[in-house]
């Protein structure tokens, strides 16, 4: 179904939304639409970007030379997601820049998740397998976004976070298979990781600010606690199979919901780490603003080689 050009920018707008069809950047939008988009593709690209920081802390001391390869195109990938994200957002007539700028001073957000310490190398699997999984369910709906350089990005990233997933619990299913002190690391971090990582979806349906709106202009498919129960139901068989046990006495099937029931999440704890009293905010901020200062030569030489050749360019054309 082709949506007809009309009269009244919103007219289109509201019917592009309702036929199920992208909203491009070229396209009239309501100011509103652009602050969500902006606001959750930001937030999505710093997440990848701080997400580096966790993992990358084990690339040194990797137990093979096979995992650190692995560790190392993982936290690469990540860093590719982040700059997909970004260049979404530019879509929408903000700066990366400003963006970036907006993080380091923590006057922007990115996921709770990665605010918590990687004790052991079971944490890369798991963040593998918990994290990367939860990250899946939120993700793969959003390549059906309605906007549609979000949407695109989601594509790509959703295939190489699924990989990231499998590479995970299969780190996991070799330490379960080794020895007692493996397989205890590996229940270790299950524990530490489980609540975190149903954080991750946000906040109860009932105390979510945007997701009516988000859901009505079709940037989001699905609520908060409709993800939530679909990652339960999906990773409690998973858990079975890789023989540790998820830390909720209160989890349980229930036939007559067809879903795992499961215990009620510390949201004290969820908006204490937003807020930026979690294990490690300060010091996966001052991590970022390092490398950025750090790599503010590098910046340099590429804006000064850019304006060069744009010299050479226009010369050439005279």
């Amino acid at each position: 179904m082709t949506v007809e050009p009309m009269a009244e920018p919103r007219d289109h707008f509201e019917a592009t939304i309702a036929a199920d069809q992208r909203i491009e950047p070229r396209d009239w939008m309501p100011e509103g639409y652009r602050k969500t988009m902006v606001r959750q593709i930001a937030q999505h690209a710093h997440s990848e970007i701080i997400g580096m920081q966790p993992e990358g802390n084990w690339i040194t001391r990797a137990p093979s030379l096979r995992r650190k390869a692995i560790l190392l195109a993982k936290v690469q990938d990540e860093a590719g997601h982040g700059l997909y994200l970004y260049s979404a957002a530019e879509t929408l007539g903000v700066d990366r820049s400003d963006l970036v700028e907006k993080l380091i001073t923590g006057r922007q957000k990115y996921s709770s998740i990665f605010n918590y310490p990687t004790l052991s190398f079971a944490d890369v699997g798991v963040i593998g397998w918990l994290v990367d999984g939860a990250a899946i369910c939120n993700q793969v709906p959003l390549c059906r976004s309605s906007y549609g350089p979000y949407a695109r990005a989601m594509i790509r990233i959703c295939k190489e976070e699924s990989f990231h997933q499998r590479q995970g619990y299969e780190l996991l299913m070799t330490m379960m298979s080794g020895t007692q002190a493996q397989r205890d690391m590996v229940q270790d971090a299950t524990n530490r990781w489980w609540w975190p990582s149903l954080m991750m979806f946000g906040p109860p349906d009932e105390e979510s600010p945007n997701t009516a709106q988000s859901m009505a202009w079709k940037i989001k498919r699905h609520t908060n606690d409709e993800l939530r129960q679909r990652f339960v139901d999906m990773t409690v068989p998973q858990a079975d199979k890789l023989g540790v046990t998820l830390p909720d006495p209160d989890l349980r099937w229930n036939a007559e919901r067809g879903h795992y029931d499961f215990g009620a999440v510390d949201w004290s704890e969820f908006k204490r780490v937003i807020a930026g009293d979690g294990p490690c905010n300060a010091e996966r901020i001052a991590h970022r603003r390092r490398a950025h200062e750090d790599g503010a030569w590098v910046r340099a030489a590429a804006s000064a080689h850019a304006a060069k050749r744009a010299e050479r360019v226009k010369e050439a054309a005279r």
